[in-house]
């Protein structure tokens, strides 16, 4: 008598293994972590913008760029940016930052160097209050990403 499994028996197990892989990577569900995960570095990049900025008016008696060649804090919601936005990075860099963050995921979002950096993240400050909110427009998951101070 031969000993050793039929067909039958190992299609069953394959059948089983492959329902239990299924479940897992349904429980697992990489793409909702790494969404996650470009959101906290969203969360961690806009709060390093915030404070970089209070850091610096701390240091300049309440002003952020009055007397310097650094842009003016916008009082409209601005991109953060080289070229077509607000430019912070000349204030920031090396001596609050030490390179300007960028989203993770948004378009046209990188740093090089001052001269051409865009950030994809959005600053404004409140004419009636003085408040300043960095926000990150391109937030997955439908957790938005603000803050304001």
């Amino acid at each position: 008598m031969r000993k050793g499994f039929t067909l039958i028996e190992i299609l069953i197990v394959v059948g089983i293994m492959a329902i239990l892989a299924a479940i897992v990577i349904i429980a697992i569900n990489p793409g909702r972590r790494f969404a996650q995960a470009r959101n906290t570095q969203r969360r961690s990049d806009v709060v390093a913008i915030l404070d970089a900025v209070h850091q610096r008016m701390v240091d300049n008696e309440g002003n952020f760029a009055e007397g310097t060649t650094c842009d003016a804090l916008p009082t409209t919601v601005t991109n953060i940016a080289s070229t077509g936005g607000v430019d912070l990075c000349a204030c920031l860099v090396t001596d609050y930052l030490a390179e300007m963050p960028h989203d993770p995921s948004a378009t046209g979002a990188s740093y090089t160097d001052c001269a051409a950096y865009d950030t994809g993240y959005t600053i404004v400050k409140s004419a009636t209050s003085g408040r300043i909110t960095v926000n990150a427009p391109s937030y997955e998951l439908g957790q938005v990403i603000s803050v304001t101070r």
